[in-house]
């Protein structure tokens, strides 16, 4: 066994490396897979992972980044909901011809909000650099999130680079080059959009775990938490500005987020953007009692395939 190099404890820490992608597995059927790429490090925390899987071409396609869920302390980027299927979500995208960038970021008990928001955007930034070599269309990228990474679609979606107070909403995690805007379109699965309302709304099964209520772990904050804090990372915030085409999908009886929060954004967005709210009757949370959840699968790859693919304008 080779001998790790010694380390002085007195040296300084290297500054973070902008590692390139990964070599891609091809697959018998011709799509191809990155795995574990490193978008962005930062010394003292794991390094934020992504995984890339692309359709059967030669050509640049458009992508889709998911953007998994866990009440932002915790998930896993190669995991859906346990009411949908890897095999499902994901080939799903890619039978539609699209790519699909499957990422991680830093939970809130690593770093408090908007650490968050920061690597959401790292990750744009870092697929768009690295387009040619990935086989990308970086001017065709959509977001699609799901409870906790619905939150950080639509945040990356419609936050500025500054926030409420000055706020940097922005980051300079990994690549700083390319812009983390623009984007195409966004699904957004029973996503959080006003936390400060919300944060009271959670059931006493999560405020009282040993995490504490999610919202105010994001925010790095206690009972005592500013209101300030939270409204800064509420999507609502930034809902008077136009916004990338977006579809809502949520259960109308989650207990989790409560389907009023999705009914806010959208008659908030609905004046000067393209918002379609699709009510799941009777559903909780990750769509548990959903009649079809293959079906909601299929209108938001559809969705995201008609404005990836279709014409700009």
């Amino acid at each position: 066994m080779s001998q790790q190099p010694s380390v002085s404890p007195q040296a300084p820490l290297l500054p973070p490396v902008l590692l390139p992608p990964t070599e891609p597995v091809t697959a018998p059927d011709g799509t191809t897979h990155h795995d574990g790429i490193t978008y962005a490090s930062t010394p003292g925390y794991r390094p934020r992972l992504l995984d890339l899987h692309r359709p059967a071409t030669d050509q640049a396609v458009p992508v889709v980044v998911w953007i998994h869920g866990g009440g932002w302390a915790d998930g896993d980027r190669r995991y859906p909901p346990p009411t949908v299927s890897p095999e499902l979500l994901f080939g799903s995208v890619l039978s539609a011809g699209l790519a699909v960038a499957t990422i991680d970021y830093r939970h809130s008990l690593e770093a408090a909000f908007p650490a968050q928001l920061h690597d959401v955007r790292a990750a744009i930034r870092y697929l768009r650099h690295f387009a040619a070599e990935l086989g990308l269309d970086p001017a065709r990228l959509a977001l699609w999130g799901e409870s906790a990474g619905a939150h950080l679609a639509l945040l990356a979606a419609l936050a500025p680079a500054t926030g409420p107070g000055g706020t940097d909403l922005e980051g300079d995690q990994g690549v700083t080059g390319p812009s983390s805007g623009d984007i195409t379109a966004v699904v957004d699965w029973y996503g959080p959009t006003e936390l400060v309302s919300g944060a009271a709304a959670f059931p006493a099964a999560l405020t009282e775990s040993p995490l504490g209520n999610p919202a105010l772990t994001l925010v790095g904050g206690g009972p005592d938490t500013q209101p300030g804090l939270l409204r800064t990372a509420s999507p609502v915030t930034y809902a008077d500005e136009p916004a990338p085409p977006l579809l809502i999908i949520h259960g109308t009886a989650d207990q989790i987020v409560p389907y009023s929060q999705s009914t806010l954004l959208a008659d908030r967005l609905a004046p000067h953007s393209s918002v379609e709210l699709i009510p799941v009757p009777g559903a909780d949370h990750i769509f548990v009692d959903a009649v079809d959840v293959k079906g909601l699968v299929a209108r938001s790859v559809g969705f995201l395939a008609h404005h990836l693919t279709g014409p700009r304008g």
